[in-house]
């Protein structure tokens, strides 16, 4: 008897072990589905980008340019399954690097030239294939693909006619215009105006053929697409690639386009793309990648950190742009053992996902959906009297109700809290390397001058968050932001 009791009570046990469990991951939040909510537009302010329904997109991207080439299929699912739980809606990849181009499996993208009559052969996992698996994982996840149809470089070398453009892009357009997860990307890391009867001709063959997704030009670093391809019919938003300079760095560059001394201030294209007419939103596709050497090319130099990333986050994001795009030096090149790494790269991609910066970005987009989202605006005159140059500058953003302003330094700033509606207002710290969430009080409705009692340093960064007493878009005893995102959930 004493033995049968034993089996009943460890029977017992396993089960609530196992309805413990059920419990937890009944409890987890679901893969979020943007399309589930329609395919991915354009706002009517031209600011922003939202899906069919009215629910916001806030692009939050990662860089995994060379997955196509270098990951197999468990890769694939693992890198992913972990961009997916770490809060990025977008993987940024390139269809194709190089002219020939070969994956990890063998298999070249262009095995006849720009023919595709025959690309797919019964029995073989083409590099096609490889493509179609990637973009139907990613689809499981919640996770567009942004592809760069051709980086620039081998269209630069004369390999890419404006024909050959014209039947690839016909190719690319037929074979994903029906899958909900796709942003086209022309141009790779190059000026428009370097063979621009080429990117044009992609450009419009796949607008052509193709009408249910969105498309921009990933350009030069210190460049914008606005610069050339604003008024282009085929360009629904603006990107720009703000690069991985320092201050004052500029390294022998023939094509520098920006004022000497302000290379990291990325702000500054999100102000020059929206002084052009037409309004079209923006987005920094490629800033400082984490672990990577300032100016790229020398290893000797310091590397940018996840302070630099965060920086460069928010800078732009409350300067105004839709979204932000985050890169990893192991990560965009998919590091891995048998694979030689550029840019003093060491670490395997896989390990490089644990890094700070990379795990900090989801609480930028969180903070972005909590407030009403398609009223918000940058405006610099939150930050009475003169602002501060350089690291010092604090960037700020507000819709109605509620103002937000980023502070790199954690220096005192004075803050006009009448830009916003309300007779009072209720004040929080927020850290964007926590996500930690501290209530300062309510205040009267007046420039006031705030300082966060952490102290004052480079990387110490704190967003001020100022909201009309009579909102309840925070409660006061939260010392964190719940999901923001599950609302728009549909599935």
């Amino acid at each position: 008897m004493m033995k049968r009791n034993k089996i009943i009570a460890l029977a017992c046990l396993f089960l609530l072990g196992v309805s413990g469990t059920m419990k937890a991951q009944k409890n987890e939040p679901k893969t979020y589905i943007p399309w589930a909510n329609g395919k991915l537009v354009v706002d009517e302010s031209g600011r922003y980008l939202k899906q069919a329904n009215g629910a916001p997109f806030f692009w939050l991207g990662d860089t995994g340019w060379l997955m196509p080439a270098r990951l197999d299929r468990d890769e694939v699912e693992y890198y992913l399954e972990q961009c997916s739980k770490k809060g990025f809606n977008m993987v940024q990849i390139m269809l194709m690097h190089t002219i020939p181009e070969i994956n990890t499996y063998g298999q070249w993208a262009l095995p006849d030239g720009f023919n595709f009559k025959n690309i797919d052969k019964k029995g073989v996992y083409g590099y096609w294939d490889h493509i179609d698996y990637i973009v139907r994982t990613a689809e499981k996840k919640g996770i567009y693909i942004g592809m760069v149809c051709l980086w620039g470089t081998p269209v630069q070398k004369g390999l890419v006619t404006e024909k050959d453009a014209q039947v690839y892009g016909k190719f690319l357009a037929d074979r994903y215009k029906n899958n909900p997860n796709i942003v086209w990307f022309i141009g790779g890391d190059i000026r428009g105006d370097v063979k621009p009867t080429v990117w044009n001709a992609l450009a419009n063959t796949i607008k052509a053929n193709d009408e249910n997704h969105l498309m921009t030009f990933h350009p030069r670093g210190r460049t914008t697409s606005a610069i050339w391809f604003n008024d282009a019919k085929w360009l629904d938003f603006n990107m720009f690639q703000s690069g991985h300079r320092r201050y004052g760095q500029r390294l022998g560059d023939g094509d520098y386009t920006i004022q000497e001394n302000t290379e990291e201030d990325n702000w500054r294209y999100v102000e020059k793309s929206f002084a052009m007419k037409p309004l079209k939103p923006t987005i920094d596709g490629e800033p400082v990648y984490e672990e990577i050497p300032q100016g790229l090319h020398d290893t000797t130099q310091p590397l940018w950190n996840a302070n630099d990333i965060r920086r460069y986050a928010y800078w732009s994001v409350f300067a105004g742009s839709f979204g932000h795009t985050y890169g990893h030096n192991s990560i965009m090149q998919m590091l891995k053992n048998g694979v030689g790494g550029a840019y003093g790269a060491t670490k395997p991609w896989y390990d490089a996902l644990k890094d700070p910066g990379m795990n900090q970005m989801k609480y930028l987009k969180n903070l972005m959906l909590t407030f009403p989202y398609f009223d918000r605006v940058p405006d610099q005159t939150i930050v009475a009297g003169t602002n501060g140059e350089r690291y010092e500058r604090v960037i700020a953003t507000r819709g109605n109700d509620y103002l937000l302003a980023y502070n790199y330094t954690n220096r005192p700033v004075q803050i006009d809290l009448t830009k916003i509606s309300g007779a009072k207002k209720k004040v929080w710290w927020f850290n964007p390397s926590n996500g930690e969430l501290q209530y300062a009080g309510e205040f009267d409705n007046k420039v006031t001058e705030f300082i966060e009692d952490s102290g004052y340093r480079a990387g110490n960064d704190r967003v001020l968050i100022a909201v009309d007493s009579s909102k309840d878009y925070i409660k006061q005893d939260w010392t964190s932001l719940p999901d923001a995102q599950q609302k728009w959930n549909k599935k």
